[in-house]
């Protein structure tokens, strides 16, 4: 398999992998001194400029050309994904290790397969049986002892409807029509998404008195982090896999991911698992990597796709062939 797929397509996978498992980490230091959802719009608005300087240069300026039905789909997926999911993440690791918060985002596959099946879809058993398995785990972390124990979990919940919102998003993303270049949907998605953050946090109060003289030197490293390693590099190694790599291979960095940013979260930050939330954790992403796997094999007999969100990982989604294969956010 290496030898065929070849050194690009693993240095990409490995790409994706670290940087997108780290983001909660970053995440956790970006909010340490910046206001959440300040940081959060301010973030996605720098990617997205960024991304249009990149894909007009890429592909000119007619990737730009969309029908209203379709900016309309770009814009209020952006939304649901980077207002409401990574948002959401934001705001919630002010109280939640980054660990728990990847743990958490990494049942998106699970909200996926339970809206598909509220719209009429019929999952596979084992894929039942994954979704069970998956939010019994997330349950777990709710428990007394489990991960809220020394959690605020009002701020576990919000990382919750996150996931959920992304699962939304994801949905909106693959279900209706979209611009037919993917780095234009980003592109849209990022900059809608970070505009109404920001619009959000100004009526919530965030600007109020804020200086960016307040922000410490480590959260704007961090922040600098998730621009430009978060979106201009990572992101172009996705698009990259989705375009040679088997959806298979590509689709491993549902389960990976989580396990990355625990592992980050506890070396370099210092958090620290007890028991319960390390069981929770392996039942999390195991069923994950049963639901991923199941639907990958379902996808390579129906002609299906992936479409990612911001700040999480991968979701479900199926879609006729002519509109495979559409990238999300990170």
């Amino acid at each position: 398999m290496a030898g065929r797929l070849g050194w690009r397509v693993w240095a990409a996978l490995g790409t994706v992998y670290l940087i997108w498992g780290s983001t909660y980490l970053g995440i956790r230091y970006a909010v340490t001194s910046a206001p959440p959802l300040l940081m959060a719009g301010a973030r996605f608005v720098a990617a997205g400029l960024i991304m249009v300087g990149i894909t007009s240069a890429l592909r000119g300026m007619r990737v730009w050309r969309m029908t209203r039905a379709q900016a309309g789909t770009a814009v209020l997926s952006g939304v649901l994904l980077v207002l409401g999911g990574n948002g959401l993440v934001t705001v919630g690791e002010q109280r939640v290790p980054s660990g728990i918060a990847a743990l958490i985002v990494a049942g998106v596959p699970l909200w996926i397969v339970l809206l598909r099946a509220a719209l009429g879809d019929r999952p596979a058993r084992v894929t039942v049986l994954g979704v069970g398995v998956g939010v019994a785990g997330v349950a777990a972390l709710f428990l007394p002892g489990g991960g809220t124990g020394r959690l605020d979990v009002r701020y576990a919940l919000l990382t919750v409807l996150a996931s959920l919102s992304w699962a939304v998003g994801s949905l909106v993303a693959v279900r209706r029509p979209v611009p037919p270049e993917p780095l234009a949907l980003s592109t849209v998605q990022m900059m809608a998404g970070g505009v109404v953050s920001l619009a959000c946090s100004a009526a919530i109060g965030e600007w109020r008195g804020f200086h960016p003289a307040q922000v410490s030197g480590t959260s704007w490293l961090a922040i600098g982090y998730l621009v430009s390693f978060g979106a201009v590099v990572a992101y172009p190694a996705y698009v990259y896999l989705l375009g040679t790599a088997p959806v298979s291979l590509v689709s491993t960095y549902a389960f990976v991911n989580p396990v990355i940013a625990v592992l980050l979260g506890v070396l370099v930050a210092g958090e620290r698992l007890a028991g319960p939330e390390i069981l929770a954790a392996a039942v999390i992403v195991v069923a994950v990597a049963v639901v991923v796997t199941a639907e990958a094999r379902a996808r390579a007999t129906v002609r299906a796709t992936w479409h990612h969100p911001d700040g999480a990982d991968p979701l479900v989604a199926h879609r006729p062939p002519d509109r495979a294969r559409r990238p999300g956010l990170r």
